[in-house]
């Protein structure tokens, strides 16, 4: 019979601390990669190549795909808006609720989900495959650091193009609203962006724009982290990339709730 202390399996007991000393172990792992890799923002070499590419790998790569679904999100959302506020008589505002709701959450959190979605399990398989196939102690052994050359590129491309790709999805899911708008409500564009301009603020702009700037961090921190840590072959590279999709989808949406208490107390 299983040993117990005050009523628990001792078994039990072990398995949830362990598991509570590899998460704070994590933690302090991703933390201390995060500061390496901000810091080698600022260390030469720069290679401004390097990080073209990433901004290419995670704005162009992505464009298309975010683009598309913001425009039948916005689309979708003018449906459901329509018919909720025509219970009241007030459909005719239905810029106002499509525009407020892309623009502070659903814009950055779809446009950073999608990213983090293609381009980090991109990021983790990429360097999953150089780990195991020992491309990263090869790195170390000639002196270079693989934080510089791996991370601080991707936390860079992060920075600039997920706030942009989400400037784009907003501009894109407010153009899906008004063509829904204007076909079911026969209302003028000119009457729909004027709502829109009317309703949102600068404030309103800061705070999604402002989410997406931790949004990418968290993309690509949990990618390059997951992807160090693969271990098994093969078979490692396709389990850190799932965890990677995963665990970003998460952290953003838990992320999300904590930023918009932030913002509506700064904004």
């Amino acid at each position: 019979m299983e040993p117990t202390l005050k009523g628990l399996p001792v078994g039990a007991l072990l398995f949830v601390d362990t598991s509570i000393k590899k998460f704070i172990s994590s933690v302090g792992q991703i933390t201390l990669l995060a500061l390496q890799g901000f810091i080698g923002i600022f260390v030469p070499p720069f290679n401004l190549k390097l990080i073209l590419r990433e901004i290419d790998n995670y704005g162009a790569g992505s464009l298309l795909l975010v683009n598309l679904i913001a425009l039948f999100t916005g689309m979708v959302m003018a449906l459901q808006t329509i018919y909720g506020l025509s219970m009241y008589g007030a459909e005719m505002y239905v810029g106002s609720v499509v525009s407020l709701t892309l623009v502070r959450e659903l814009g950055p959190v779809m446009t950073s989900i999608m990213v983090g979605a293609r381009v980090g399990s991109g990021i983790a398989a990429e360097i999953g495959a150089m780990q195991v196939t020992e491309q990263i102690d090869a790195m170390r052994a000639l002196g270079a650091s693989p934080v510089k050359k791996l991370v601080t590129p991707k936390i860079i491309a992060a920075l600039i193009t997920v706030p942009l790709l989400t400037v784009s999805a907003d501009i894109v899911g407010i153009f899906g609203g008004m063509i829904i708008a204007v076909f079911e409500l026969e209302i003028s564009r000119t009457f729909y962006v004027n709502s829109i301009l009317n309703t949102i603020t600068i404030s309103d702009l800061l705070s999604g724009i402002g989410k997406t700037l931790f949004f990418g961090i968290i993309i690509t921190i949990v990618g390059c982290f997951f992807g160090l840590r693969t271990t098994g072959g093969t078979t490692g590279v396709g389990r850190s990339t799932t965890v990677t999709v995963v665990t970003t989808s998460i952290l953003i949406l838990i992320s999300d709730f904590f930023l918009t208490k932030l913002f509506l107390i700064l904004f």
